[in-house]
């Protein structure tokens, strides 16, 4: 949109304040009329043929634009990806603090990542990290669904798990 002083052809179509069509009036006569009216007169669609105008409050106009993209910003909700560090001998009172983190995570409405880190020979017994995955997994199955299978990459195998949809 382009305010007053840069339209630059003879005649425009104009639209009126409210909305209703005022027809193909001059330039001059439009920047009278919209200055009459106490508004100003933008220019709303320049590849037209004649280029269309429109009488409006520029100011209230992007004041109310700022507040929608404000309000819908504010409504919009941030998913955070959480992660949970676990090892192959991780023993059962560690197991389930971590587990207490992930029904937190994931009751918060986060999407969780369980990494099993090996490390020097450990990488051998991938079913341990394998077999304690699913139990992560069986654990959390009233809160929590996989999103993202087991996947080994290098040294770590992790899984993604996301909240259950709301009913």
């Amino acid at each position: 949109m382009r305010r007053n002083e840069q339209i630059r052809v003879r005649e425009v179509r104009l639209i009126g304040e409210d909305g209703e069509q005022l027809g193909i009036i001059e330039r001059n006569q439009a920047l009278q009329m919209a200055q009459d009216a106490g508004f100003d007169l933008v220019e709303v669609a320049a590849a037209a043929d004649p280029p269309v105008c429109r009488i409006m409050d520029y100011g209230r106009f992007k004041y109310e634009a700022q507040k929608k993209k404000q309000e819908a910003r504010k409504r919009q909700t941030v998913i955070q990806i959480k992660e949970i560090k676990l090892r192959p001998k991780t023993d059962e009172h560690d197991y389930l603090t971590k587990i207490g983190h992930i029904r937190r995570f994931i009751e918060d409405g986060d999407r969780c990542k369980v990494t099993i880190f090996f490390r020097g020979r450990e990488i051998v017994h991938k079913d341990r990290g394998q077999a304690m995955l699913d139990k992560v997994v069986e654990d959390t199955r009233d809160i929590a669904r996989v999103d993202q299978e087991a996947r080994a990459e290098g040294r770590t195998l992790y899984l993604m798990l996301a909240p259950l949809p709301k009913k």
